[in-house]
């Protein structure tokens, strides 16, 4: 009995001790923990869309199409009610978002043909470069358009240079837009199920001797072209550009969303244990829209508004990803669209006919190709689940402001570009963004400053009747209060000679700065 009234009491301080231990070890195992995954750097992913309307999605307003997904960013985000690209066409935007330079200051960057060299210099600066030098892995998945090789593209060796070049560890791309040839996915250069005894040719100036086009045949279109898309035909549809070979190789227009989703999420899947930067672009809802056939007639809008559902629902899939995977909290997604909205953009798809009540610039005026706001000002969104607090910014941020801004977020100093380090308002520190933004469309630029908007008088069609949509252009200064009159319908120009001349002088001052071209590093 002795010997169990000693015992126990030794037991009892035994387990004490043990517990006092296991409790001390999980506290300290935890804020190893903490400390592992505060120290842990950040993923960055983009989701880029292709001629998204500012007024195409029910967070930014439309009432006709629900985009469930994408408002969940918005809702547990930053929406930003003036967040542009730089420029109201793809190459150009595409070029400031990855160099974090005004386009206009490259005189090349302009929509570029599907057999168009690399337009980013190999020993220029980049942003998946800048985080290639920060520790992370880099990869595009989706629309390239940037051009590829020097001056000859032979589709069936390697392509260099390309995306690889400019700091992509991995590229998973079509070449230029899904209404160029060649209608082929092109993976580190080289084209996907390419047979070799079926080699491609392209030519953007000639056909090759009896192959269908759209002129010749049409018979074989299952989609008619209504301007510039007239050429080779593929999988039924006309294209812009000539093309012999390759079927092997030929993509499938309606898969192609699902396509790309798949590599997107297989990307996160493979490199989750490492900070990575994905590139995700998109191509809704750029023509020729083809839709899956789960979402074909789903909008009641025809395939422009049912790729941009299909979109949607793309961008859903792609988030659950990052939850399953445990990423989420860890990663920052940005989404936005590199231009405006049209809708007759080469092919006859209803999207005139059954528009509706939508409006897919969200009462601004304008559109692609155009100088007015909704040529460039696009749903911008921020998203960080558990870091990024929800709220709706008025402040003034642009697509090249990513390149300075993720270089603050990850240790890089870039300050060198025309990129400015807008990092507290992409992640809602901050209201404040930029004091002024030149915009551009088809070579003509405009300043965005402070709630006005200037656009300088050029010679040229006030309406791009192949897409009945205004261009901006006028023999006149033309001076609009965008924060009273979002429409752009009153001309203030001789009204307020005052802030007229003041905001000619800042863009002078800007247009005049003699900086970086495509060359410079």
């Amino acid at each position: 009995m002795k010997k169990n009234k000693i015992s126990i009491p030794i037991f009892v301080f035994a387990v004490l001790t043990f517990s006092v231990s296991l409790n001390t070890y999980s506290q300290n195992h935890l804020i190893d923990l903490n400390t592992k995954n505060q120290n842990k750097k950040t993923n960055v992913v983009i989701i880029y869309l292709d001629d998204l309307g500012y007024g195409d999605l029910s967070c930014y307003g439309a009432t006709e199409l629900k985009t469930p997904n994408i408002d969940a960013l918005a809702s547990g985000g930053i929406k930003f009610t003036s967040g542009y690209a730089t420029s109201a066409t793809c190459t150009p935007s595409r070029y400031g978002l990855l160099t974090g330079v005004y386009p206009w200051r490259n005189k090349d960057a302009r929509i570029l043909a599907g057999d168009a060299p690399l337009l980013i210099d190999t020993n220029q600066r980049t942003l998946p470069k800048m985080l290639l030098q920060a520790g992370y892995q880099t990869a595009i998945i989706g629309k390239w358009h940037l051009g590829l090789g020097d001056g000859f593209v032979n589709w069936n060796e390697t392509i260099k240079p390309g995306p690889n070049e400019v700091g992509f560890d991995e590229s998973y791309i079509m070449a230029a837009t899904q209404d160029r040839v060649p209608a082929v996915y092109i993976e580190n250069g080289n084209v996907v199920n390419l047979d070799k005894k079926d080699p491609i040719e392209v030519n953007y100036k000639k056909n090759f001797a009896g192959e269908p086009t759209a002129i010749s045949n049409p018979e074989m279109l299952t989609m008619t072209w209504h301007h510039g898309h007239n050429n080779s035909i593929v999988n039924g549809i006309p294209r812009i550009g000539f093309v012999k070979g390759g079927k092997a190789a030929i993509w499938s227009d309606t898969e192609m969303a699902d396509h790309f989703l798949v590599k997107a999420q297989s990307y996160v899947r493979t490199h989750k244990e490492k900070p990575f930067f994905l590139y995700y672009a998109m191509q809704q809802p750029h023509v020729p829209r083809t839709p899956h056939p789960r979402f074909a007639g789903k909008s009641g809008m025809g395939p422009r508004g049912d790729v941009i559902l299909e979109a949607d629902w793309c961008v859903g899939e792609f988030m659950k990803t990052l939850k399953e995977e445990g990423v989420l909290e860890n990663t920052l997604v940005i989404f936005s669209s590199d231009n405006g909205p049209v809708l007759n953009d080469g092919y006859y798809d209803d999207a005139v006919e059954k528009l509706g009540k939508h409006d897919p610039k969200g009462g601004l005026r304008g559109g692609k190709y155009s100088l007015f706001e909704a040529g460039t000002r696009v749903p911008f969104i921020a998203y960080w689940k558990g870091r990024i607090q929800p709220n709706v910014s008025d402040a003034i941020v642009c697509q090249m402001d990513l390149m300075a801004s993720l270089g603050k977020l990850v240790g890089v100093d870039e300050n060198t570009t025309d990129s400015q380090n807008l990092l507290s308002s992409f992640l809602g520190e901050s209201k404040v963004g930029r004091d002024h933004l030149i915009i551009e469309a088809n070579s003509h630029t405009a300043l965005r400053s402070g709630d006005w908007m200037m656009i300088p008088p050029y010679k040229g069609n006030p309406m791009n009747t192949k897409v009945n949509t205004e261009t901006g252009i006028s023999l006149e200064y033309q001076l609009y209060n965008v924060s009273n009159d979002m429409g752009q319908k009153k001309n203030l120009a001789t009204q307020n000679p005052q802030k007229l001349k003041e905001l000619t002088t800042i863009f002078d001052q800007l247009r005049n700065e003699n900086k970086r071209t495509k060359k410079d590093n």
